[in-house]
């Protein structure tokens, strides 16, 4: 008997080589199988009478073969299967190419269901290549009704996994619906073995609404469930409480050498209010390119050291941490805030005296690295900062930016990071004084995200967003340029590099494909370098280089050595080049628009006009208006918005991401059964996980959460 977890080799009439097609989509068992799901559905749901049929409409027409045949076309080189079908009302022909054994398989006599689009012949209406199934040999799969269409890999089809689906479709009474009745009730929401069922082969596209949604309110609600019971472990410990200096914050915002957007003053109180509570804060400042994320950290910072704590700046790269280890040093130079860098290859720490470089192999000296972990009040690092031997002073607030580059366990690594006991009395004074506090957290993001869609991806954070961009920021001029323009493109670059300023050329592949026919970078950079710009020295950065590689290129671009840098996506994020005013985007119809809106991002960073500008070989329709939608709007909110109604949100955002939950069926873009789902969560959070053993045992650690 099949249950849920048998290998697929199990399942009658699977061989060897369709279980190794089917293993290329992931699917092992035959509960893989079963949640292999449709991505769209033929409507074959109307039989209509030959004598009614008109061109252009998809239909399903039944009735018996008069005649059929095959015959070898000689112009084409091809066998066409012909065939005369009748229903009393009409006769019909049917036309098939290149599938000869059809002519084997029906006879004449034999009923037959037809499924597909009635086309004008020269002799009147006829079927080409329809979908067909012999009447009376078992029920009607492929040709009635709304037909499921999937996902596929080399030789295998759409009437193949039919089947196979078919087969093992009574297994689905055998999985666990771990929904809590209560909340099928409230939520209307069909039971699990039905959804299942109606999901591969619905009974009415009524039917298909409601399987849909209950498998999608699923997947929602154990995210939305997970980041409520991480939110409550993280609450049920206990925090440093962080006193508000106002006078000295006060000071400090009046002193910076520009004025703080109404949206950074409201995103700073925020979080100045959470981390004045003993309970760990965990909020995500979300902002757009630009918008000044780093300085609203700094006025949370400057609090945190005002009050004698630490805090930790977790960043991706190295680049990146030595510029916001720059930016921090500026800004508190007046401040007395003593700044640490900590990464894999420098180590030092601005006293507001100059700095102080660690000498080599002194790692645990007065003057290594524990000097600089215990005697900064700001630390800022990259993965180093959470490796196992790293303790700090005192540490308060972790800060983590680019939160998407990091998975959750790295976050964890961060979170847990505390000094250690101040003396052995510590250790002696009880269980509470045993236990460490725990930093509060907050994250940073410039990749915009639709608040609704942040809720589910970092549901256990609460969110702070800066909507607005500081005074005097220059719109970056972005234009989608023809093909025949390319040279005005070439020489208004030149015009840009000769006034001193640099360029960014973004390709969407390393290596040069046929099968694409897009960009590469290293034909780009090659044809560049040699034929357009021979005069300026341009070089290239793709993510297969080494890190010391790639290291040295960035920092040579942003010393001015370089004049030009052909790089793929790797320079999305981060890294400030203020001099770079023109970005060049090849291939930008392989882009969403939030992902262009941060390439767009990397210039426009200073006083100087920048540019963007957009090359596309495509002449699809739709993608014109998708790429000329960016080019009329800078608010990357709104085209995170825009792309998320046109794609899906793995398309948006890359599949790649950590910390982006994979989901088979949800709609991320679907806001209402966004807030359902957790509304639903915090009801069962807050009635206790406990009480629901099949929830408690599907998220695995809810045991543990509810016991801290």
């Amino acid at each position: 008997m099949l249950t849920l977890s048998s290998p697929i080799e199990q399942i009658i009439r699977i061989g060897a080589a369709t279980a190794k097609k089917l293993q290329r989509l992931e699917i092992k068992t035959v509960k893989d199988l079963l949640e292999y799901y449709p991505f769209r559905y033929a409507d074959y749901s109307r039989t209509v009478p030959i004598a009614n049929l008109t061109a252009g409409t998809t239909v399903n027409v039944q009735g018996a073969i008069d005649f059929i045949q095959n015959k070898r076309s000689f112009r084409q080189r091809m066998i066409i299967t012909e065939a005369l079908v009748n229903d009393n009302s009409g006769q019909l022909k049917v036309v098939w190419f290149n599938q000869p054994f059809i002519g084997k398989n029906l006879k004449a006599g034999d009923g037959v269901s037809l499924a597909g689009t009635i086309q004008d012949g020269l002799l009147g209406l006829e079927m080409v290549a329809p979908e067909y199934e012999r009447i009376g040999s078992s029920q009607l799969t492929h040709t009635t009704g709304l037909v499921p269409m999937y996902h596929l890999t080399a030789n295998l089809t759409n009437k193949q996994l039919r089947f196979l689906i078919k087969s093992i479709i009574g297994t689905a009474s055998q999985g666990e619906d771990i929904l809590p009745e209560a909340i099928k009730r409230k939520y209307q929401l069909l039971d699990l073995t039905k959804a299942l069922a109606n999901i591969h082969f619905p009974q009415s596209p009524e039917m298909l609404t409601r399987a849909r949604r209950r498998l999608q309110f699923e997947e929602l609600f154990l995210v939305q469930l997970q980041a409520q019971l991480q939110k409550l472990e993280v609450r049920s410990k206990k925090a440093e409480a962080i006193k508000f200096f106002k006078e000295e914050t006060s000071k400090f915002v009046q002193n910076l050498p520009f004025k703080l957007t109404a949206a950074q003053k409201k995103a700073a109180w925020e979080i100045i209010k959470d981390i004045g509570q003993d309970k760990p804060m965990a909020r995500l400042l979300e902002g757009d390119v630009g918008s000044g994320k780093t300085v609203a950290a700094a006025v949370i910072m400057l609090n945190v050291a005002l009050n004698k704590k630490q805090s930790a700046m977790l960043v991706p790269t190295e680049i990146l941490a030595k510029q916001h280890y720059d930016t921090l040093c500026a800004l508190f130079q007046d401040s007395g805030v003593k700044v640490g860098l900590y990464t894999r290859s420098q180590k030092k720490i601005n006293e507001g005296r100059g700095t102080q470089d660690e000498g080599r192999g002194e790692r645990t000296t007065s003057h290594g690295s524990l000097f600089i972990l215990h005697d900064s009040d700001v630390v800022v690092g990259t993965h180093a900062l959470i490796q196992e031997e790293v303790e700090f002073r005192d540490l308060a607030l972790a800060v983590i930016d680019e939160q998407h580059r990091f998975g959750v366990e790295q976050r964890q690594a961060l979170r847990k990071k505390s000094g250690p006991p101040s003396s052995q009395t510590d250790l002696d004074c009880g269980e509470a004084s045993q236990q460490n506090l725990a930093p509060h957290l907050l994250s940073m993001t410039a990749t915009p995200i639709p608040r609704s869609l942040a809720q589910v991806i970092y549901g256990d954070l609460d969110l702070s967003i800066i909507n607005e961009l500081p005074a005097g920021r220059k719109k970056i001029g972005t234009w989608l340029v023809p093909e025949f323009k390319r040279q005005g493109a070439y020489d208004f670059i030149k015009r840009e590099i000769l006034t001193g300023r640099q360029a960014f050329v973004i390709c969407p592949l390393i290596s040069p494909s046929d099968k694409l026919g897009v960009k590469s970078v290293t034909e780009e950079y090659k044809k560049l370098n040699e034929h357009i710009f021979p005069e300026f020295k341009i070089a290239y950065l793709h993510g297969r280089m080494k890190a010391g590689e790639k290291d040295k290129i960035m920092q040579e671009f942003l010393a001015d050595k370089i004049k030009m840098l052909v790089a793929t996506s790797v320079v999305e994020v981060g890294v400030d080049v203020p001099n770079a005013s023109v970005m060049m985007i090849e291939g930008a119809e392989r882009f969403g628009l939030a992902q262009l809106h941060q390439f767009r991002g990397r210039v426009g960073r200073s006083t100087h006009q920048s540019y963007c500008l957009l090359f596309t070989e495509s002449l699809n329709e739709q993608t014109r208006e998708r790429l000329n939608i960016f080019t009329k709007s800078n608010d990357g909110f709104k085209l995170a918005e825009a792309d998320l109604k046109r794609r899906g949100p793995g398309e948006v955002y890359g599949t790649v991401q950590k910390g982006f939950p994979e989901f088979k069926i949800a709609a991320l873009n679907d806001y209402q059964l966004i807030k359902e789902t957790k509304a639903a969560a915090e009801q069962i959070v807050n009635e206790g996980v406990e009480k629901h053993p099949k929830l408690r045992e599907k998220i695995g650690e809810a045991k543990e959460y509810v016991a801290g």
